[in-house]
Formats: C-alpha cells, sequence, structure tokens
C-alpha cells in the first residue's frame, strides 16, 4: 500500500468510526503533514481519493469536509428481523430467477441486476499471456496425473495465501473446482441426503436456493443483520428444534446484503457449530475484495475439527470466465474430492496452470488493491446516487467489500413489478423474492456497483428513481 493510500485510509476509519462526523473539517494539508510526518503531495494525493470515494469534499478558502451524504448516514435495512420461525420449506425459485438473468444478457442493459463485476476491472490481457505460456509448457501426462485434486502449483499458491492470512492448511485438503459454486455443490452433497433441512441465510444467494432445489433439500431461513451478519441466536434454537445437516454462510461480504461476521461472531458460529457436529460451507468468495487494511478472517481460522469446508473462486477477483474455484475441505475432503471425479473429473487444466502462473508472476496484490479502490469508488459514487434521486425512508446497507449495495425500499414497492418496469428502460436490477425460497423481502432489491461509474450508470440511477417514486 503507498503511503497517500495508507493515510487516506486512516482518515476513513476515522470518519468511519465516527471521531470526523458529518460536516466536520478534515486535518488541514499543513497540520497533517506535519503531524503524520508525510509530505503534503501524499497528503493531497490522499484527499483527493477521499473525494472520489464521495468521503470528503473542498470548500474553496476553508480547507476539506466530511461529505454529508457519507454512507454511513443512511438508515440500515431491518426487513430480515421478520424471519424469525425458522420453517422448514421446499425450494423452487428457479423460474423466477431465470427470468432476472436473462435480463443482463443483453450487453445494451444497464446491469445493476448482474452477480458479476465489470470483466473491465481484471487484467485479462495479462492472464493471456499466463495462458499461453501454460498450455505451451503443459506436460501430457497432466491430463492423467492433475485431476482431482488438481494442479499441484495452483494448490501451492492458494495454500500460500491461506497462510499469509494466517490460516496453515494442508495442500491435501484442496480441491479445485469449476469455479466455487461446483466446489459449494460438492460440499452439500458430501454431507445431506435428498429431504434433509439446510440451514441458510435469509437473503440467501440464489444459486444456494437453486443448488438446494436440485438436491431436493428443505431450507430453514436464518434472519441476517446487514452489519453483522447471521442471527446466532436463531440459528442456536433452530439447532435445537431441528435436524439440520448442513449450514451453508457466506461469513464475509454476504451476498445479497454484504454483512461480515465480526471476527468473535465467526468463532462462536464454528463453535456452536462444532457442539451440534454440524458441517459449515463457508461461500467465501468475495473474501479478496475488502475496502479496510486488513483482510477479514473466515470462519475456517476458528475451526478445529475439520467441520468448516472453505469454498473460494478467482472469479470475482482475477479471472471471470476461467471457472476456477476451490475448496478446503477439511475432514470431507475425500469425500468432496471423489464426488469430483464421479461428476466432472476435473477443472479446466491450462485455466489452472494459467492462473497458478499469475499467482506466481503477475502481481496478483497489486491488482487486488487497485480493484479494490475501483469497487470503493463506485459504491461511494451510487451511495451518492442514492441520496440524490431515491425516497428519503429509502435504507441501504453499507458493506465494507464485494461489490453489492441492498436496499430496502417503502413498505408499498413491489420489486417484482419495478423490475419488470426497469427493465422496459433498459436497467436491470434483482428483485428481492429471488433471494428467498418463499419469495419474502418484495419490497428489496439488490443493486451491482461492480461496473465502472459513468453518464450512463449516474442516468440509470436517476431513472430508476424516478420510476420508485412513481408507486
Amino acid at each position: 500500500m503507498k503511503r497517500y493510500e495508507k493515510f487516506a485510509e486512516d482518515i476513513a476509519e476515522l470518519i468511519r468510526s465516527g471521531v470526523l462526523g458529518p460536516g466536520e473539517r478534515v486535518p488541514s494539508v499543513r497540520y497533517a503533514s506535519q503531524t503524520y510526518g508525510v509530505s503534503p503531495s501524499t497528503v493531497f494525493q490522499a484527499y483527493y481519493l477521499l473525494e472520489r470515494r464521495g468521503l470528503i469534499r473542498a470548500r474553496p478558502r476553508s480547507g476539506y469536509f466530511v461529505t454529508h451524504n457519507a454512507p454511513w448516514q443512511f438508515s440500515e435495512p431491518v426487513v430480515s428481523s421478520h424471519v424469525s420461525d425458522s420453517t422448514e420449506v421446499d425450494v423452487d425459485v428457479s423460474e423466477l430467477v431465470f427470468s432476472v438473468l436473462d435480463s443482463i444478457k443483453d450487453p445494451q442493459t444497464v446491469p445493476f441486476g448482474s452477480a458479476f463485476p465489470s470483466p473491465m476491472l481484471f487484467p485479462l490481457p495479462r492472464l493471456a499471456r499466463s495462458l499461453s505460456s501454460a498450455a505451451r509448457n503443459m506436460d501430457p501426462r497432466w491430463v492423467v496425473t492433475d485431476m482431482s485434486p488438481g494442479n499441484p502449483q495452483l494448490r501451492r499458491q492458494i495454500a500460500l495465501r491461506y497462510m499469509v492470512g494466517g490460516l496453515m492448511l494442508p495442500m491435501e485438503e484442496l480441491i479445485i473446482t469449476n469455479g466455487a459454486l461446483e466446489a459449494l455443490n460438492l460440499c452439500l452433497q458430501a454431507v445431506t441426503q435428498p429431504g434433509d433441512l439446510v440451514a441458510i441465510e435469509a437473503p440467501a444467494f440464489y444459486a444456494c436456493l437453486q443448488t438446494l432445489e436440485r438436491l431436493k433439500l428443505k431450507a430453514v431461513e436464518i434472519p441476517v443483520h446487514p452489519r453483522d451478519g447471521i442471527d446466532l441466536g436463531v440459528l442456536a434454537q433452530t439447532l435445537e428444534r431441528h435436524p439440520i445437516k448442513a449450514c451453508w454462510c457466506m461469513t464475509s461480504f454476504q451476498n445479497p446484503m454484504g454483512a461480515t461476521l465480526p471476527e468473535a461472531k465467526k468463532r462462536d458460529l464454528v463453535a456452536l457449530l462444532r457442539k451440534h457436529q454440524v458441517p459449515l460451507i463457508e461461500d467465501d468468495v468475495y473474501a479478496e475484495l475488502y475496502y479496510g487494511a486488513h483482510a477479514p478472517k473466515p470462519a475456517k481460522a476458528f475451526d478445529t475439527e475439520g467441520l468448516v469446508m472453505h469454498c473460494g473462486s478467482f472469479a470475482k477477483s482475477l479471472a471471470p470466465g476461467y471457472r476456477i474455484g476451490w475448496v478446503a475441505a477439511g475432514r470431507y475432503a475425500q469425500k468432496v474430492e471423489r464426488l469430483k471425479l464421479m461428476t466432472s473429473l476435473c477443472a479446466s487444466m491450462p485455466a489452472q496452470a494459467a492462473i497458478a502462473d499469475y499467482l506466481q508472476h503477475g502481481g496478483y496484490d497489486r491488482h487486488l488493491r487497485k480493484l479494490r479502490y475501483a469497487l470503493e469508488e463506485q459504491q461511494a459514487a451510487m451511495l451518492s446516487a442514492i441520496v440524490r434521486y431515491f425516497p428519503a425512508q429509502t435504507r441501504v446497507s453499507q458493506p465494507a467489500g464485494g461489490y453489492f449495495l441492498w436496499l430496502e425500499l417503502p413498505e408499498h414497492m413491489n420489486s417484482l413489478k419495478l423490475f419488470q418496469m426497469a427493465l422496459a428502460q433498459g436497467i436491470s436490477i434483482a428483485p428481492g423474492p429471488i433471494f428467498s425460497p418463499t419469495q419474502r423481502f418484495r419490497n428489496c432489491i439488490r443493486l451491482n456497483y461492480g461496473s465502472p461509474w459513468n453518464v450512463v450508470a449516474e442516468k440509470a440511477m436517476e431513472t430508476l428513481g424516478r420510476i420508485i417514486r412513481s408507486f
């Protein structure tokens, strides 16, 4: 991290924590330079960065001040607390989900409803060089030797990234998959049978619901707090009352709410599930997309019995379309590996080798820093647009990573109707009901800010706000 980026993050943390409140003056350039021991140009660079994120604004001849429409001023969504009865339900959401997914295929549609960040944010030309090199140098014997669990060089690089994050994992636990979604599917298959109950978040990522539907599993919804994640009190009651066979949870930057469990709560989650010997399927695909100085630890870091299956992917952080994910499967590694062999044998070998080469030589951490700053600035732009164009009673999540905002609109809103009206104007959104097996959250939407902000995006937010106000 460059000096101006570190200084900007220190000021941002003062703002987030409330030490510097809305409308307050931030340290002058001269004072900051003398106090923090940095050059005036470093301070200016930091303040320009904070301006682009929408955290501060310059006033002529007065200095820099904390903005009044900064993200922390939004009220948090509260709708998830309505989920309290922990009733088991069959899942049947695919038709609704497919109707939304179809809406983002048109490149002329503004992709606020997409589940993916813009591919323009990724180093695809550099990856292509790694892919070309990997294809030229690939040993034909790898076709046999590198079937599941996967390319050893790639698994070694993943293990090294775990180690840098303070988590020592044996390579034998790591299995390379066709994206994180296959990893999650295999984990669920390893510990359940048709008809079993699975504890999931409410709202939950729709791919989780589709997986349960395909495997003929029943969902038990556990409410999610928009900042602190899954409600452990409700989960504890559910584990006492129902024969839960697995818990599927996104512990950092949850999709769609953006919530991240505090470290202590992750430890408590693992302890609770260990008490009941219920495996945790930890969906952590946004782990690298954090905005602060430090990555949040996964729940896997507190696992002492191999009950946590930690699933990750390069699709959201490096290589969209390469379909390379993995799972650190704990005590279930052998079973997951055999299921992988029984279903798809192995992930693309050239793609595995390409990503292994990039991780070793391509400057992955440098790319990630640029990606995180871009996403944080795009979040600030979308939040500012919500302030300008949406009803004042709109509630918005305030994630510290990822690229989604969860909006709770006025009670009378019908997000399915809003989806159709917005699509007619060339704007896709993700309506709340696709994130629940019971199609709750009808006045909620998820918006994706994973594309570079431009005039088209700004105009789309203005149009979307006008449609919402017309209800």
